[in-house]
């Protein structure tokens, strides 16, 4: 999928998710023959000609200006994640010169992180890279999530295991919500790097693989990962409900710590210092 094709895809399914009354436009009722707003109500809001933004569509607009591609976000009622998705889509950088594709795991997980995971004995951790990616992770980490040193290093991903791995509908109460909060940070990671060549082959394999990924996919969602709250059904101690927070390094966003923590006193917190007293003895492993 090309940036351009991205672009144009992504503006289509912002506009057609807003309706008239949402951005005070009059709607004279009758039958839209588009879903959502059409090309000329988006363009008159953002203060811009319709050829113009019709030419944003198709992706025939070389180097928008800044202050358009904002009021573009201002008009879509665009998140700040989403308003950052669109400027690297219609601004992308510079292409380097075509070189031989790196492998895969090619990233070296930073020492800092390395640190931290090893002092964090009680509270499952792991390090992420590009195109989500495990790095490393700790054996509180295999506890919850299950044991990445059994799988090839290529199939260490986050978002294939989601998808393609019938156990992580088992392991989490809420699956199509993980799944589709992978869904937005992948599209959050083809906007950033549109000529990672094996970003593109997850992509396809995903969407080759999985009907769901395919339909979201299709959907453009769009979204970082910071923090929030996941809830599993583990095998071995039920229902936890986790917090995960996302800690990334100033020097090396493509890198991430991303842990998970109960409330004190809660019953996930005993649950969670259960399961990690039964796999105290268990060695640690890391890529």
């Amino acid at each position: 999928m090309t940036t351009a094709t991205s672009l144009g895809d992504f503006l289509r399914s912002r506009r057609s998710g807003l309706r008239p009354q949402d951005v005070a436009l009059p709607d004279y009722g009758g039958t839209r023959r588009v879903a959502g707003l059409r090309r000329e109500e988006i363009a008159q809001l953002a203060g811009v000609s319709v050829d113009y933004y019709t030419r944003m569509e198709q992706g025939r607009v070389p180097n928008p200006s800044e202050g358009v591609l904002d009021a573009l976000a201002r008009a879509l009622q665009l998140t700040a994640d989403e308003t950052g998705h669109l400027h690297d889509l219609a601004r992308p950088a510079p292409r380097r010169p075509p070189m031989a594709p790196a492998p895969r795991h090619e990233q070296s997980v930073r020492p800092m992180l390395q640190r931290l995971l090893t002092e964090l004995r009680d509270v499952p951790a792991l390090v992420m890279g590009r195109r989500m990616d495990v790095l490393a992770w700790n054996p509180a980490a295999r506890a919850l999530l299950g044991d990445y040193g059994t799988m090839a290093p290529a199939e260490r991903n986050i978002a294939r295991i989601t998808f393609l791995d019938p156990t992580s509908r088992d392991l989490y109460a809420d699956w199509a919500a993980c799944a589709r909060e992978n869904v937005a940070y992948l599209h959050l990671e083809a906007g950033r790097h549109p000529d990672d060549p094996h970003l593109a082959s997850l992509i396809g394999e995903l969407s080759m693989h999985s009907e769901d990924f395919r339909r979201w996919w299709a959907q453009h969602p769009v979204q970082d990962k910071t923090g929030g709250t996941k809830r599993f059904h583990h095998p071995l101690v039920g229902t936890l409900s986790l917090t995960y927070d996302t800690l990334r390094a100033a020097d090396d966003p493509d890198q991430a710590l991303i842990t998970y923590t109960a409330a004190p006193g809660s019953p996930s917190h005993d649950a969670l210092r259960m399961l990690l007293a039964w796999t105290a003895a268990t060695p640690q492993q890391h890529a």
